[in-house]
């Protein structure tokens, strides 16, 4: 009796938490979900807080209970109140977890500084446009009770899905990076993707909002209905979590014979005197001693079968125009050894002149004991503003042209490539910020043993960027069945296996190298195989649940 007495109070302060939330307008009410979407960054890294999700999307829920119902003559008018505070949600949460884009600009503070306001608050400005669109699109389909919380996952994982396709896509910090802290729970993406995973996400930590709060009989004392979604939900949620413990509990590492992996962690901070010939020498030279030098767990140093890995930009020189500095690698590796680092790679113009170099990509170059570079990539994923500045010829007049680091944009590579090592196994090159595609990182037809993730995050400081960045390292592992190498000028240099696990890392601000065996891969996941088919599949599924007995509580769809 007590214990029913304790969960009648607890519903009611539910249900007074809920309809107060439903009748908030206009300003109290964007407060509210501009809050909720700030809350709601508790929950991904470098934070991990899972249960956060739990309040806030409850919250957004209750919020868009409030906004009407679209009826024939109001469907416009609802719709833009649920975009509205759609949008807002999503403008907290993305001003919260992407606040770290700002420090880029403090790397030359005199030059740069004035526009930090604006890209903190218009990125997050406009992804959050997404977050309204899933909004104003689920609220069409608001049914009853906990159906309308399927609708939000469904349009949400849509949008979603969209903002990492269109204008070129940025897939950051999706929702279902959530899952991310746990092992266990992120095994879950090897048959669903990223995308799934939100998708599952949303339908778990929505489920408190089963209480509806335009039902004309909502309860408000005990009700064993009020508690069947949340239950079954985190029912679900404690599935999943056995299911990937039991994936992981099972799983036996084998390594490749033969094939040893250093990974060269500089943490070289950036610096005015970047080009200074001094400092490019100093550079050069701290890769070289650190790539050769003995470590406890190769007390001899480097041997025939080792592939060096350097990271992106790790080095000030256009790399193919500098013999000496390929001769001095040459002389650092062992033979059969093979250095793999990144450099900007310039051309001349098709109808230029040889000596003028006008068409720079950031590249991947393979060095062989000789010094001859064997294989080459160019990335094909490029940054907007950060490597190419979309519409320069207008954009230009205004300075933001001046953001790349060559006058111009880099060019764009052919796209995923799967590179061909002598003596050793294939491997899917990915520099930076293409390692965040989801379905993206190998080549169509040409899987690779491993992949190897160059990067650069000394533009994002000590902030949550790098941690955010080497979770979808992490994600991308499981989603593959690949193990992953990654080398960070500053950030985090790691061997992620192909469960995701961490089998050695170095972290920020630390320098240092890492000698690891490269594991084998596994057998291509459900999702290496359908990409996003299968989740294609359950959004269809799931809304012709949440449409079956569909009348919403005016009793129209």
């Amino acid at each position: 009796m007590r214990i029913e007495s304790g969960l009648t109070a607890g519903i009611e302060r539910v249900s007074g938490f809920a309809h107060w939330l439903s009748e908030l307008r206009r300003w109290p009410r964007y407060l509210a979900a501009f809050t909720a979407g700030a809350i709601s960054v508790l929950a991904l890294p470098p934070y991990g807080i899972l249960p956060a999700l739990f309040l806030t999307v409850p919250v957004l829920v209750w919020l868009l209970d409030g906004v009407g119902e679209p009826t024939r003559s109001r469907r416009r008018r609802v719709m833009w109140r649920a975009g509205l505070v759609g949008w807002w949600f999503g403008f907290g949460y993305f001003l919260l977890s992407l606040y770290w884009v700002g420090n880029a600009f403090l790397v030359e503070a005199e030059k740069y500084a004035f526009l930090l306001p604006l890209a903190v608050t218009l990125l997050p400005a406009g992804l959050a446009l997404f977050t309204g669109a899933a909004a104003a699109f689920a609220r069409l389909f608001w049914f009853h009770g906990y159906r309308r919380v399927a609708a939000l996952a469904v349009a949400w994982t849509i949008f979603e899905w969209l903002r990492g396709h269109i204008l070129t896509g940025f897939p950051w910090n999706l929702v279902g990076e959530a899952f991310a802290g746990s092992e266990a729970l992120m095994q879950v993406a090897a048959l669903v993707g990223i995308y799934g995973l939100s998708f599952i996400a949303m339908l778990i930590v929505g489920s408190p909002a089963v209480f509806d709060t335009r039902a004309p009989h909502a309860p408000r004392s005990f009700d064993r209905e009020f508690f069947a979604a949340p239950a079954i939900a985190l029912a679900g949620l404690a599935l999943i979590w056995v299911g990937g413990m039991a994936r992981l509990s099972s799983a036996e590492l084998a390594y490749v014979d033969d094939v040893n992996i250093r990974i060269v962690h500089p943490d070289t901070p950036f610096s005015k005197d970047w080009d200074d010939p001094n400092r490019v020498l100093a550079i050069i030279g701290q890769l070289l001693r650190m790539s050769g030098e003995a470590t406890p767990e190769r007390p001899q140093g480097i041997d025939e079968k080792t592939i060096v890995v350097w990271p992106e930009n790790a080095h000030p020189v256009l790399l193919a125009r500098e013999p000496y500095v390929l001769a001095a690698i040459g002389r650092v590796l062992p033979e059969g050894a093979l250095l793999v680092t990144g450099s900007n790679r310039g051309e001349p113009a098709p109808d230029g002149p040889s000596n003028r170099l006008r068409v720079f990509y950031n590249s991947l170059y393979v060095v062989n004991s000789s010094g001859e570079i064997v294989e080459t990539y160019d990335k094909h994923h490029l940054v907007p503003f950060g490597e190419y500045v979309p519409l320069r010829h207008i954009l230009g007049s205004i300075g933001l042209e001046k953001l790349v680091q060559f006058h111009g944009s880099f060019d764009v590579g052919p796209g995923p490539r799967t590179l061909k090592l002598d003596g050793y196994p294939p491997v899917g090159p990915l520099i930076c910020y293409e390692v965040i595609f989801p379905g993206e990182v190998v080549a169509p037809g040409e899987r690779p043993s491993w992949l190897v993730n160059i990067t650069n995050d000394a533009w994002f400081g000590e902030s949550a960027g790098p941690y955010q960045h080497f979770s979808q390292v992490r994600m991308r592992a499981v989603e593959q069945g690949l193990p992953i190498v990654r080398s960070a000028n500053a950030g985090i240099s790691a061997l992620v296996d192909p469960y995701g696990r961490v089998i050695d890392s170095l972290p920020l601000q630390e320098r240092g190298v890492i000698d690891v065996r490269l594991p084998e891969a596994l057998q291509p996941t459900l999702y290496a195989r359908l990409g996003d088919l299968f989740l294609a599949f359950l959004l269809a599924a799931a809304s012709a649940a949440a449409w079956y007995g569909r009348p919403s509580v005016n009793g129209r769809p």
